[in-house]
């Protein structure tokens, strides 16, 4: 089978477990929005017994699967609520998220461990129908999978429950579903792409707010440049940390898979957050 990026080869290889052989078109180290597929693996996708993606983070492949025809395709987006958070860039909700669908949704379901979870059980039920024989075997590790994302969000839940402040700051803005879920406020420097330089009356703005709500840290990210993320900590006499928005797994990853990393981002949150 064939999934799109990591968050999904992560689904796919807990549930299918020992029945299927994942290949993921994002490799590791890889920024999955400005992924091009060549033609080989566009041919490659015809021939997947199921595909697993999750429409609206990586246009060419959205593009590349519509063309496969593959019965089993399965969209990750169908199997929770999108919601717009668009970029917390001067509160301008008007572009949506810099990859979102038409309708500005936020597509980074997965950093939401009750969202997340929905998408799971979804896969589990999609690999149960192409794959009748082995249904209890999918069952059984959507279970598993499902108990290891709720003891997170536990976990998440508790360790941001009593904090000094309640935002933070980050090169992008992929966090919004998680600041959501646990009651944080995120506000990105550039919002809608993580190269692209702020302007300086957004680098004025999060001074203010750097300053009104106490933000200790401006987090940066693994795949994506932290030259922005040091500049404005710089300027502001903030620390930086990494808060890895999951897209993929590489050696400089803090932790060996989702889950690792995920508990990662709650230490480096409650750490810039002043949890008690």
């Amino acid at each position: 089978m064939v999934a799109s990026f990591y968050p999904m080869q992560y689904l796919a290889e807990q549930i299918g477990g020992g029945h299927v052989a994942v290949n993921t078109l994002t490799k590791p180290g890889v920024e999955p929005h400005d992924l091009e597929l060549k033609p080989r693996q566009v041919g490659e996708l015809g021939e997947a017994d199921v595909i697993l993606y999750l429409k609206g983070v990586q246009p060419a492949v959205d593009d590349a699967i519509a063309q496969a025809g593959v019965k089993n395709t399965v969209d990750a987006a169908t199997l929770t609520k999108l919601e717009e958070h668009g970029a917390e860039v001067g509160h301008d909700h008007g572009h949506g998220d810099e990859h979102g669908s038409e309708a500005g949704a936020d597509p980074h379901i997965w950093l939401d461990p009750v969202k997340y979870a929905e998408v799971a059980k979804g896969v589990g039920a999609a690999f149960a129908k192409a794959d009748p024989a082995h249904a209890a075997d999918y069952g059984k590790n959507t279970d598993a999978l499902v108990k290891k994302l709720g003891d997170l969000d536990t976990a998440f839940a508790a360790g941001l429950k009593n904090t000094a402040t309640k935002t933070f700051i980050t090169t992008h803005s992929a966090f919004g579903y998680l600041a959501e879920r646990y009651g944080l406020e995120q506000e990105s420097i550039t919002g809608i792409d993580p190269e692209s330089e702020p302007s300086p009356a957004r680098v004025r703005e999060l001074h203010a707010i750097a300053e009104k709500d106490k933000v200790s840290t401006v987090f940066f990210e693994t795949l994506a440049s932290d030259r922005t993320a040091k500049t404005l900590a710089g300027d502001t006499g903030l620390k930086t940390d990494v808060l890895d928005p999951l897209e993929g797994i590489t050696d400089k990853s803090k932790g060996r898979d989702y889950i690792e990393v995920m508990r990662s981002n709650l230490a480096a949150l409650k750490t810039a957050l002043g949890a008690k």
